[in-house]
């Protein structure tokens, strides 16, 4: 009994959750997609370098898709986290800025990081 009661404790410990804020991330174009319809410039503010491609990727196709609005918070499921988000859209002739803002990054190791502006 008591031997079973330590493996289910254990088990229990390696699937928790923690939070933690995060000040820097990495702020940048990351993709350039051009068509006879335009041109559509995906970037990302506040990301984590390991994964802004793979969101952004992700954040231009569910924009050609016509699933994200303009201002409208949206998570995106990547391979290592689902990333939380604000997207604003601006269109100018042919050309179409997506800037996504990390938000919160829910990895899938348990961690939570939550992105809190450094003021100054």
């Amino acid at each position: 009994m008591l031997f079973f009661l330590f493996l289910s404790g254990t088990s229990y410990a390696q699937h928790s959750t923690s939070i933690s804020n995060y000040r820097y991330g990495y702020n940048g174009m990351e993709l350039i997609a051009s068509s006879k319809k335009g041109t559509v410039i995906v970037s990302t503010f506040n990301a984590k370098k390991q994964i802004k491609e793979e969101i952004a990727q992700k954040v231009y196709s569910l924009f050609v898709e016509n699933k994200i609005r303009n201002n409208a918070s949206i998570t995106i499921e990547g391979k290592e986290a689902h990333v939380t988000g604000k997207c604003k859209i601006q269109k100018k002739g042919t050309l179409t800025t997506v800037n996504f803002y990390y938000e919160k990054i829910f990895w899938f190791s348990g961690l939570t990081e939550i992105y809190r502006r450094t003021l100054g």
